[in-house]
């Protein structure tokens, strides 16, 4: 259950298209073969903003609805930061880091994600 909480956590990357507030809501399932495991729902208020030119940056957080297959849900917390950078016309690298709170455990979960994206 904890590799799904942290991949409920964790989500795409995204370049910022304004600077500004946003809401976003989230569903993220896992399975194991065909059998369902659970989901995380977040419903997350964010910024987002330009870091110059060619990179740009969002926060957001909010509650976070775990339900694993045939247990009782329940809402944590959980949020996330990134950044997105230009390296060239055609590569950008991004990074972000992600956390949700475990119901009934003094450890929180974490995420990481970075990665390269060349477009054509």
């Amino acid at each position: 259950m904890k590799a799904l909480l942290l991949a409920g956590a964790a989500s795409f990357m995204a370049a910022p298209a304004f600077a500004g507030p946003y809401v976003n809501a989230e569903n993220n399932a896992g399975f194991t073969g065909s059998d369902f495991d659970g989901s995380v729902t977040e419903l997350h208020l964010g910024y987002e903003a330009d870091l110059g030119e060619s990179a740009g940056y969002y926060v957001q957080a909010g509650p976070a609805i775990v339900a694993p297959d045939g247990d009782d849900a329940t809402t944590e917390l959980s949020g996330k930061a990134g950044v997105n950078v230009g390296l060239t016309e055609r590569v950008d690298a991004y990074g972000e880091i992600s956390f949700i709170t475990i119901d009934g455990s003094d450890d929180n979960g974490y995420g990481t994600k970075l990665g390269l994206k060349y477009s054509f």
